[in-house]
């Protein structure tokens, strides 16, 4: 998430009104998923708190006692910090854990990326309870602004003010190809894609079958350069990264990373052919680069998607289908004019301004508003 957060946080460290205390969680601080944490004090940002919360493990009942690990951690954090307001991103579980948290300590919530839909996650729920518990709210497009404000929050409480992916793409110096390809250490091929798939965390006992799935129909596709970023630490994970690995060690023209990094990512976008996958990014960010997404299966089902996504069964033949659509002169020429339904960038800024200008009077007391 640290990501989509990074220019908020940049805003908010040239802010005259506002200060930044910093709380980093969960994956940022494991080695096993690429310690990030490292790229953050890399970007001048100081962290003021740690918050240890991941077991060595990724089964229900490990996932459900990290959160609460990190309620107690996250309650002692507030409590040091005493922050005027806890301002947080999207719908993991670590995120229900540090709202839960201020809920109880009274400090008001402000929560970005809300009122989107993932039928196929836990964090659709996750998502929505974190909306009923925060006070502002940022979305990213028209249609989440109306959802969100169906839940019940007051129209003058939440503002439309696009993805913060597509900052990024704006603001960082992408690397060209000879550049990328020294950063990787990986020579791209002919042609190249990019393949991010996480488990679909509603769904028993899937993500083991569709992961097999999707490398059998990788398999059919030759002289083609495969780069995959590693699934995050959500439940059954760790079978996904191992079949990956066991891929790459058997195609040489396959690689893996825990964590490209923003730039790095975001570069591999720009040089490779499409993205395969059902990461948030292929929805949010991708289409910025006017690049093909092939969205497999139901993680992101319900989400507000761009005509250069194609949407398939998390099967081999339907994977296969959709990739060689993808790569058809039609679909090339559609892409060229795709319009991203997530804005044209701008967001940090918008929230900083809204944020700076923002009367905190009674905002913890909330009605119901009814539509």
């Amino acid at each position: 998430e640290y990501g989509l957060l990074r220019w908020v946080m940049e805003e908010i460290k040239t802010s005259n009104l506002l200060s930044l205390n910093l709380i980093v969680c969960g994956m940022h601080l494991s080695p096993e998923f690429g310690l990030t944490i490292k790229q953050i004090e890399d970007d001048n940002f100081k962290v003021d708190k740690k918050v240890e919360m991941l077991l060595s493990s990724d089964t229900p009942s490990s996932i459900a006692k990290s959160m609460g690990i990190g309620l107690i951690s996250f309650a002692d954090a507030l409590e040091d910090l005493k922050p005027d307001l806890l301002l947080v991103l999207g719908d993991r579980y670590e995120i229900l854990s540090v709202v839960s948290a201020a809920l109880v300590a009274r400090i008001p919530v402000a929560h970005l990326h809300g009122g989107e839909a993932t039928e196929g996650l836990i964090d659709e729920a996750i998502r929505h309870s974190i909306t009923k518990m925060s006070h502002i709210h940022f979305v990213a497009s028209e249609a989440y602004q109306k959802r969100v404000i169906q839940l019940g929050e007051n129209p003058n409480t939440v503002f439309n003010v696009g993805g913060l992916g597509i900052d990024n793409i704006l603001k960082l110096n992408l690397l060209n190809k000879k550049k990328f390809e020294q950063s990787i250490d990986f020579q791209l091929m002919k042609r190249n894609f990019l393949i991010t798939f996480h488990p679909v965390t509603l769904e028993s006992n899937t993500s083991e079958k569709q992961m097999k799935e999707l490398l059998d129909a990788l398999s059919e596709f030759k002289e083609t350069g495969f780069i995959f970023t590693m699934p995050n630490s959500d439940t059954h994970g760790r079978i996904l990264f191992e079949m990956i690995k066991k891929f790459a060690q058997e195609n040489n023209n396959a690689k893996y990373f825990t964590s490209l990094g923003q730039l790095r990512y975001l570069s591999c976008i720009q040089h490779v052919d499409i993205v395969v996958g059902n990461s948030s990014s292929g929805i949010i960010e991708v289409p910025s680069f006017r690049k093909p997404t092939i969205n497999i299966g139901d993680r992101q089902k319900g989400r507000i998607k761009a005509d250069s996504i194609i949407n398939c069964n998390p099967e081999k033949d339907s994977i296969i289908k959709s990739i060689y659509k993808s790569l058809s002169y039609d679909f090339k020429e559609l892409v060229k004019n795709t319009i991203n339904p997530y804005g044209r960038g701008g967001a940090s800024a918008k929230i900083v301004k809204i944020l700076e200008e923002y009367n905190f009077d009674d905002i913890l007391k909330k009605s119901f508003y009814n539509i």
